[in-house]
């Protein structure tokens, strides 16, 4: 009986137990329900990622494609018109008065003196030789302006700056044969050959790429070669000049041998019947004799095609009488025609005109007088005269 009783007493425990473990709901309250995808969270936050939103994507056919901008034409390049070089001289003279101003003057008021004694005269020599006109030619001035001072009333400056103008431009020379050969030959259609030399510095590339526009305004067909193959884009710099007006440029590898390059050039303007072929070369320094010697060279091999008609040293008006260690030089080893002084307008010195004539034996045929691409006149000794006078 006592067991009975014990095992009722467990499970009525038992029950309460149980009872009170479980828990109990409150009246009325309601189980959440169970989240959405796509609506109550995103797929992939949170922790469900099980229920991903499908993408809505637009059919192909709704899409809306934009208008295929039309392929713009290639831009043509512009070619340049240059001037005409005649009178060009003359339209620069008061560019090249202001840079010789002080040489003219002095000597004007030197001559215009009532009285020419020994020590005027001095400062005449003086003067004269401060403009680089040399030794020699200075003293041949002196003993005229002398002769004529003795036998004509000069002590105006009227009269002063009649006897001077004809003394100097009588110095200068105008004699000489300042022609530049640069058209075609008649008898076999050849085109003129301009072999163009100088050191570096004297700016003998513009000088080509100037005296091309020269040629392009009197209508004729050039060519030109880029033999300067060792200086860096020296190349790049001639055939941006050519492009320009519209002219061809020859060149070749860089470091390449000069001679081959000039003589590509030369056969180039034969196919092409050019009126003339215009062949840059390295500037090369007077006390390096290899490459003097290559500079021979050079027009040794353009002579396969037919003789060079010119040879045109650049030498920089500014450097005085070290132009004229270069004119000799050069000069021993090809036959220089031609002299262009560059830089005349920045120097006071227009004196290395009659020097370096004199040095050479040749004429100066060119003259730069300024940075624009126009800069370039033919030589003109009685307008030279009348811009250093004023």
């Amino acid at each position: 009986m006592e067991f009975i009783v014990i095992a009722a007493v467990i499970v009525v425990l038992a029950v309460v137990l149980a009872v009170l473990l479980v828990p109990r709901r409150r009246r009325g309250q309601v189980a959440p329900p169970a989240p959405r995808p796509g609506v109550d969270y995103q797929p992939g936050v949170g922790d469900d990622a099980t229920a991903p939103v499908e993408e809505q994507r637009t059919p192909l056919s709704d899409v809306q494609l934009p208008e295929a901008e039309p392929a713009e034409a290639p831009v043509e390049p512009v070619i340049e018109r240059p001037e005409p070089a005649a009178g060009r001289l003359l339209r620069l003279r008061s560019r090249l008065a202001r840079s010789q101003s002080g040489f003219g003057k002095g000597l004007l008021g030197l001559l215009s003196r009532e009285r020419l004694d020994e020590d005027t005269w001095e400062e005449i020599e003086d003067t004269l030789l401060t403009a680089d006109l040399g030794v020699t030619p200075t003293q041949e001035l002196v003993d005229r302006l002398r002769t004529r001072a003795r036998v004509e009333s000069i002590a105006s400056p009227d009269a002063a700056r009649t006897v001077l103008r004809e003394e100097l431009v009588a110095l200068v020379d105008p004699s000489l044969d300042r022609t530049l050969r640069t058209e075609r030959h008649v008898e076999d259609g050849r085109p003129a050959v301009v072999l163009v030399v100088g050191v570096n510095g004297t700016g003998k590339t513009t000088t080509i790429g100037k005296l091309a526009r020269v040629l392009v305004a009197e209508d004729r067909d050039v060519v030109l070669g880029a033999a300067d193959t060792f200086r860096a884009a020296a190349a790049d710099q001639l055939t941006t000049w050519g492009d320009r007006v519209g002219v061809p440029t020859v060149r070749g590898p860089e470091g390449g041998d000069p001679a081959s390059v000039a003589f590509d050039a030369v056969k180039a303007g034969i196919e092409q019947e050019v009126d003339a072929v215009i062949v840059d070369t390295a500037g090369r320094l007077q006390t390096k004799v290899g490459l003097m010697d290559e500079l021979g060279k050079v027009k040794r091999v353009i002579e396969k095609h037919g003789a060079v008609d010119e040879v045109l040293l650049v030498i920089d008006a500014t450097t005085g009488q070290n132009g004229l260690v270069q004119a000799r030089v050069f000069g021993e080893v090809v036959d220089v025609t031609g002299i262009v002084l560059t830089k005349l307008d920045g120097t006071a010195k227009g004196g290395i005109v009659v020097a370096v004539q004199r040095e050479l034996g040749v004429p100066v045929k060119l003259v730069g007088l300024g940075e624009g691409p126009d800069d370039l006149a033919p030589f003109d000794p009685e307008a030279f005269v009348d811009g250093i006078l004023g």
